[in-house]
């Protein structure tokens, strides 16, 4: 059993580099978002400044990515909103368990993000566009819902076999 843990262990990487490239891209989208908005508050003051039309929608389209992407990001960090108040309280098992089960719940809700939010992207998407920018499809507004769900699933794949770990192994294996 040990070994399938050291194998599990060798796939670390690729999740450190799919976490790494999320946090970039929320990073990036996050510079994108201040600077589209200075522009447009800026545009509307100083004349020689544009204020484009289409500043709101895309601050906003940028806007629906960070917050997917960074609870994604959450997930792998542990640092997601958990109650945590009656763990004192309880047996170790009992919380090894809820931890398991919540995790598992996380993950079919990203399973569900990915088939629902694609289906969207796709169907949706497809027959709308965004009022300022007609040439750009809304298919850019939906697609971060499934993009964050394959990174939920990923780093839920993750987190479960570190538990899963910590339970047969009886190590820690946190970060």
């Amino acid at each position: 059993m040990k070994a399938v843990f050291e194998m599990a262990d060798k796939i670390k990487p690729f999740y450190d580099m799919i976490y790494k490239v999320v946090l970039f891209l929320c990073k990036l989208l996050l510079i994108i978002d201040i600077g589209i908005t200075a522009m447009a508050v800026t545009g509307r003051y100083v004349s020689f400044i544009p204020d484009p039309a289409w500043s709101e929608e895309v601050v906003l389209t940028c806007m629906a990515y960070m917050a997917v992407l960074s609870a994604a990001l959450a997930i792998r960090r542990n640092a997601h909103i958990r109650m945590t108040a009656l763990d004192r309280y309880l047996p170790k098992k009992l919380i090894s368990f809820l931890d398991m089960f919540a995790d598992l719940a996380v993950m079919a809700l990203g399973f569900v993000m990915i088939v629902v939010g694609w289906r969207y992207a796709q169907k949706l998407g497809s027959r709308g566009f965004y009022v300022s920018m007609p040439s750009v499809s809304r298919f850019w507004m939906y697609l971060p819902v499934p993009l964050a769900g394959v990174a939920m699933v990923i780093f839920e794949v993750e987190t479960i076999v570190n538990q899963i770990k910590k339970i047969v192994l009886g190590e820690d294996s946190e970060k």
